[in-house]
């Protein structure tokens, strides 16, 4: 082949890859405009196991979904030592499946990291991981447990999320993953727990209109809702074996009772009439360490509140 036919092919290749590059750069950049062009709040829910998020904001989650934002769950462990007769890899495999289902009904993306259940630590490794999540999912708001909770897994995901709070705007701190310009909102689910203080709701949902999905959500975790809760909590025996049978028993006994103070949480943010109608309810607290917002700010970030 002539000298000349061999350069005008190289030359045709580079520019056709530099091409294929300048196409692919412009294409990252018109989906980061579109993401961003709508202005809708990023919600990411994070817990200690598959089924901590369904439990906790499944409902808040739902009714996200229904609006059009996007919605992630993130479990901290696999969910691998949750059963009374399977565990290990089977047991992470079915559980991870679990995940994916109660994703697909609640309309989440669900992601669970392979960190042993019952074993969490809150190491800088796992923290690393949590501030990666947080940030690739661009989030605006961030929701986890409170670190105290009788469960170890339970309370060092709270330390966890609360040690990311701040690091999730530092761009040194995981430079593989770009900082977020602006520090989330991060929330804490409610909890029952006393001591060293009692869980405060700063923001209550009503849930009652997508309660059912959230129900279709956790029994969508069979081997939690059916096998192991039931049997680690002394009650197998009421479990239904009938399937519609036990979604109403699972709707029975996930319902929270509304307490006075998060009646009183609904009638600030709904209004009196209304918060009386409120038959489920879901309730987070402000956590100081992330961004502090005033009342029009809740309003953009829960554009279901009053309505």
């Amino acid at each position: 082949m002539p000298h000349y036919l061999i350069q005008f092919f190289f030359m045709k290749q580079a520019y056709k890859n530099i091409t294929c590059c300048i196409l692919f750069i412009l294409s990252i950049f018109l989906t980061a405009v579109a993401q961003n062009s709508d202005n809708k709040v990023r919600i990411i829910m994070i817990g200690a196991h598959p089924d901590d998020c369904d439990d906790d904001g499944g409902g808040t989650a739902a009714l996200f979904a229904q609006m059009g934002y996007a919605v992630k769950f993130v479990s901290v462990t696999n969910g691998d030592a949750g059963h009374q007769l399977i565990g290990g890899v089977e047991l992470a495999k079915k559980r991870f499946a679990e995940a994916q289902e109660a994703g697909k009904r609640l309309g989440v993306v669900y992601d669970v990291l392979d960190n042993h259940d019952g074993q969490l630590m809150p190491t800088l490794e796992v923290r690393l991981q949590v501030i990666k999540k947080i940030r690739e999912w661009n989030a605006d708001v961030v929701i986890a447990p409170r670190p105290n909770d009788y469960h170890p897994d339970h309370r060092y995901t709270g330390v966890l999320v609360q040690d990311a709070a701040y690091m999730v705007s530092v761009p040194n701190v995981a430079p593989e993953t770009p900082a977020l310009k602006k520090n989330p909102v991060f929330l804490y689910f409610q909890d029952r727990f006393q001591r060293p203080n009692p869980f405060r709701p700063d923001i209550a949902v009503d849930i009652t209109s997508v309660f059912d999905k959230k129900i279709a959500g956790l029994d969508a975790h069979v081997s939690q809702m059916y096998d192991w809760l039931p049997w680690i909590g002394h009650y197998a025996e009421k479990v239904p074996k009938d399937k519609n049978e036990r979604i109403k028993w699972l709707a029975e006994t996930r319902k929270v009772p509304i307490s006075t103070a998060v009646r009183t949480a609904l009638e600030k943010w709904y209004g009196k009439e209304k918060a009386a109608q409120v038959k489920n309810a879901e309730a987070f607290e402000i956590c100081e360490y992330g961004a502090q917002p005033d009342e029009a700010e809740i309003k953009r970030l829960f554009p279901m509140l009053g309505k």
